[in-house]
Parts: C-alpha cells; structure tokens; sequence
C-alpha cells in the first residue's frame, strides 16, 4: 500500500517516518484487543448454553428490519425452547393461591370469529358483549409461574395420542378451548371435526392426535342426559352405572373428567340402582352430596378396575362457580353477573355458587384410588372472574337471548358458562402445564 513505500537515506537504509510506524501499532493493538473481547463473548455463551435460565438480561435486537412473518417464528421458536426447558412442579405450585393481574397488551391466541368450533352459546363478542377487558386478565399463582399456552408444544406433547375430555357443558367449553388454541397452527388439509350428539372428535392428522369430548353431565347414566329434562324433579341419576359410555373412554391417553353443576339441581336428588325401566319407581331421594359420592364411587371402580396407569393419565377438574348472587361480592343491589367487568380482587372472597362439601367429597373418593388421579383445583381462581361469563351475550335453548331478554339480565344472564376466548383458556394452560 502506498503508506508503506521506503524513502532511502543517505547510507542506503531505508527508514520509516515515526507517523506510519504509531498508525501501524494502533492498528495492531486494536486488532487484539477486538479479537479478545470477541473470545471472551464466545466463552460467555457456552456458558450461558450450559445453564439457560441465567441469562437474565440481554440487549434487545433491532428486530424493525425484519420482516414480521420472520419475527414471528423466531418468537414462536424462542418459546418452543422456553416452554421446553420449563419445569413445573405441581408438587411446588398451588395454582390456586394467586390473582388476576391485568395485562393491557394481551392477546388471545384466538377469537370467536378466527375458531369456527366453538358453540354460539360461548361466542360473547360475535353475541355483541361491547367490552374485551375480560380477554386481558392473567393467572398469576403466588409462589410459581405457569408457563404460557404454547400451541406446538401442546401438539408435540398430543403426538399419537388421544386426549378426551369427559363432562357437562362447562367441560365441553374446556374442550373447545383447546381445539381452538391448537388448531390456528394445523394446516386446513391436515384436521378435521366430526360431531354427533354425544360425542365430538377433532383429529390433526400430521400428529395422529385427537381432541375429544363425551357428553355425559353426571358421569354416570341418567334419564336426562339426552333428551334434557328442564323439570330438575324428574331427573334420575342411574348412581351404579357407566356401562353405555365408557366404551367411548377407553384407550385414551389422557382422561379429563369433570362434573358439578348438574348435581346442584337441589337439596336432594333422585337415585336409582338398576334399570330405568320401571322409571321413577325405585328412585331413592337422597342428600345431594351422597348421591353425587356414589356416583364418583362408581366412577372410580371403573377408573381403577379399567385404566392402565403406565399409559394413561387420569385428571379431574373442580368445580366450575357460577355468580348468581351479586350481594356475595358486595352489590346487593346488582344484577349477578350482569354488567361486571374486573374481577374480584378480594383474596379471601368465596361465593355461594360453590360447594365446599361437594368438594370433599371429590378429594375423599381420588384419595382412596388405587389409579393416581390429578385433581386440577380450578374453583378458587374462577371464583373472582364474575366479569367472564357468558351473562346476556349468549343462547339459550337453542336461540339467541331477544331484545327484550337481555333487557332482564336478573332473570335471563347465564352466570354459570363463561365466554371463549376467556376463562377456560387458563384453565387448559394448568391442564398443558401438568402434561
């Protein structure tokens, strides 16, 4: 280079003015020093390799010259590697004890508009609810994190699989939740929904893996399965039986059960052993709660005499609450769960519209299994969401709530079911969680 060329002195030497030589070692001591910082970062991120989560703070990249598509799975690859190397330890983590914490950025991985699976009887925006807030309040436990809902991982985990969940309504918008959380990343080609009166089935055929839903709202047999009965007076609970529905359960991977709603038809309730022949004739009146323990009991003789723990995995969801009575959260004077859009901040809030002696009754029967059962204690964390139900957003016996019926909420708001997106979103986020 022409900064190098030699001038020659007299004596025949060639010599160097002072001005390239300081030029020249400038360079050189900046070489070394840019070689040395570029080590040291590699030797820093084979170690942060070896142990993820102690990366606790990093530049954020300028990712504004991405394209978003890009930038989209680079995230969804990041969260891939996060939920993977997440441990939750449900031994660890009460995922009952915690709070709402409202997040003005979140979003839900789907809409009622995006899902074509889910019920009208859900669809709260398409029913016209004006407010979304109810769509941005996150589960936060005291003492752990749950991770997030990661459809992949959530695939991933179904591979070959069969997940079926068993139950009443409420358990069936459990059900179309998680189609609809998963769904978005199958190919149109690759999945499919076959419904008939009892039982749905969703398959995404590049797994091999099925969502699926069985309608029995006791478990156990009744008169008013299908058709219903709205007369709570004739209803009859075959308390000894599942024989004409388990052949549906059997062979699944993952078993989740629920029911509690239905039992609530009263103080007592009508039990039979044996046929429904002689209809009510042979019908028992019993105390609620020891109708629904026979049931259970029967329940779990199949669970226990059928299922092959080392291949399945067996959960039971707690009691959904309804919010018929607004005075429970201090409105005496309100319309339940009509109109209310926070939660209930209260901790040590607890309404009339659950039962804590059906409870017990759920965890004495899973504790005297001999199958390992996973109870998922939903009841706490959706007791505060009175702002989730479906209240007048919805349909009822088949058709959309009038005009005129909205304008009674006291008498007509659904307090009982809750809105998708929304509640029942979080709840599969513990379900994926315990998977």
């Amino acid at each position: 280079m022409s900064f190098l060329i030699l001038n020659r002195g007299a004596v025949g030497g060639a010599k160097i003015p002072l001005s390239i030589i300081v030029l020249v070692l400038c360079g050189f001591m900046f070489f070394v020093l840019l070689y040395t910082e570029r080590i040291s970062l590699m030797s820093s991120s084979s170690s942060s390799s070896s142990n993820f989560f102690r990366l606790k703070s990093c530049p954020k990249k300028d990712i504004s010259s991405k394209p978003k598509e890009k930038v989209r799975e680079e995230r969804s690859e990041n969260m891939d590697v996060l939920d993977d190397r997440f441990e939750f330890d449900p031994e660890e983590c009460n995922v009952a004890a915690g709070k709402w914490v409202y997040n003005s950025s979140a979003e839900p991985l789907y809409t009622d508009e995006s899902c074509p699976y889910i019920d009208r009887q859900f669809s709260c925006m398409k029913n016209g609810r004006p407010e979304t807030d109810y769509l941005r309040w996150e589960w936060q436990p005291d003492d752990c994190t749950i991770p997030r809902f990661n459809p992949k991982l959530a695939m991933n985990k179904l591979r070959g699989k069969r997940l079926l969940f068993v139950g009443d309504s409420l358990q069936r918008s459990q059900w179309e939740s998680f189609v609809c959380l998963v769904e978005s990343i199958i190919p149109e080609g690759e999945k499919s929904m076959k419904r008939s009166k009892k039982y749905f089935v969703f398959k995404a055929k590049e797994y091999n893996a099925s969502i699926e839903f069985y309608w029995a709202p006791f478990i156990v047999e009744s008169n008013t399965d299908l058709p219903v009965i709205l007369d709570m007076k004739k209803r009859i609970v075959k308390v000894d039986s599942v024989e004409d529905r388990s052949k549906y359960w059997e062979g699944a991977d993952i078993l989740v059960f629920n029911t509690y709603v239905w039992w609530m038809s009263g103080l007592r309730m009508k039990a039979l052993w044996g046929s429904f022949g002689n209809g009510e004739r042979g019908a028992e009146a019993l105390d609620t709660p020891v109708a629904y323990r026979l049931g259970l009991k029967t329940w779990a003789n199949w669970v226990d005499s059928t299922v092959d723990s080392n291949k399945t995995k067996v959960f039971f969801t707690t009691m959904s609450p309804t919010h018929s009575r607004s005075a429970d959260w201090g409105k005496p004077n309100g319309t339940k769960c009509f109109n209310e859009t926070e939660p209930v901040k209260d901790k040590r809030f607890w309404g009339t519209g659950s039962n804590k002696q059906m409870m017990k009754v759920v965890s004495s029967v899973v504790k005297n299994m001999a199958t390992h059962v996973t109870v998922i204690n939903i009841t706490q964390l959706s007791e505060y969401r009175i702002d989730a139900h479906t209240s007048v957003y919805t349909e009822t016996g088949g058709k959309m709530l009038t005009a005129e019926q909205r304008a009674d909420p006291m008498r007509n708001a659904d307090c009982i079911h809750w809105c998708l997106p929304g509640l029942p979103d979080t709840w599969n986020r513990i379900l994926l969680a315990h998977l």
